[in-house]
Formats: C-alpha cells, sequence, structure tokens
C-alpha cells in the first residue's frame, strides 16, 4: 500500500510540474506585444529595495503599531492566575 502511495505522490508532482511548464511558456517570449511600452530596469539596489527592505520596514511597523496599541495588558486579570491566598492557620 506505501508503494501506491509513493507513485501517486510522483504521478501527481510529475503532472503538476509538467502543467506548470507548460503555462509558464508565455513568460519566455521573445516577441514584443502590441502596445508594450515596458520602461527602464531596476537596478539590483532599487529591487532589493523594493521587494526585501519595504516588505520587512511595513511588516515592522504594522507590528509595532500592534504592540504599541494593543490595550489588552492594561486589563486586570480576573482569573484565579491573580487570585492570592493566604493561609493564617493558628492553633
Amino acid at each position: 500500500m506505501d508503494k501506491k502511495n509513493a507513485l501517486r505522490a510522483g504521478a501527481l508532482a510529475a503532472g503538476t510540474t509538467l502543467m506548470m511548464l507548460l503555462m509558464s511558456s508565455p513568460a519566455l517570449a521573445l516577441t514584443r506585444d502590441d502596445g508594450d511600452d515596458p520602461g527602464t530596469g531596476l537596478s539590483v539596489i532599487e529591487t532589493l529595495g523594493w521587494f526585501v527592505i519595504a516588505p520587512i520596514v511595513i511588516f515592522a511597523v504594522i507590528a509595532g503599531l500592534v504592540m504599541v496599541l494593543d490595550k489588552s495588558h492594561k486589563q486586570r486579570d480576573t482569573t484565579t492566575s491573580n487570585i492570592t491566598t493566604k493561609a493564617d492557620a493558628k492553633a
């Protein structure tokens, strides 16, 4: 039964890979489309800035705002973890 599942998974992976290769062929096109007017390319620094640094900065800003504006730490904990008991057993 284990070989059957492995064969099925392999066939699925091969089929998925083949479909992805067939569908990505327009990405390798060498002819320009009508109305295509690409601008100048990005430099390495610009590419890293837009696709690496900018998302990290946006994530950090959002995470910082969530932590600063979080009001749950100001609420009083009313569960049993907040209750202290003192046993004054005097004989």
